[in-house]
């Protein structure tokens, strides 16, 4: 007697507890897992030539939002560092397929699958 998606509980057992760390997806598709909170400047302060960006906030034509230096990373979220010349350029079709094949082949191992999270890196 669900509604939707989202009142069903979106598949969590299958991903088996992802949802319960921040993953940030490094320049080279490296997958950071973090379970406690951490605020965006400690990623950003180990990272200087980048900038950390929502996947939630990507949108193509449009340049991707950085995550503010305060702001603590939400479990469940993935996060893309990206270098710091792309942070006034608008996301291009072909920037938006590079970063889903980086994403999905570092998340594959978390049992992530990003058709079903909140993304939309990929279309469900």
């Amino acid at each position: 007697d669900s509604k939707s998606g989202k009142a069903a509980g979106g598949g969590r057992s299958r991903n088996r507890g992802s949802s319960t760390a921040a993953k940030v997806v490094d320049i080279d598709g490296r997958v950071q897992e973090l379970r406690q909170p951490v605020q965006a400047r400690n990623i950003i302060s180990q990272n200087p030539n980048c900038f950390l960006c929502s996947s939630e906030s990507m949108a193509i034509g449009t340049c991707v939002p950085q995550v503010p230096d305060d702001e603590e990373l939400q479990p469940g979220r993935v996060y893309f560092l990206l270098p710091l010349s792309h942070s006034h350029k608008p996301l291009s079709l072909p920037d938006l397929c590079a970063l889903a094949i980086k994403a999905s082949s570092g998340l594959g191992k978390y049992g992530v699958d990003l058709c079903s999270t909140n993304s939309k890196l990929i279309p469900g």
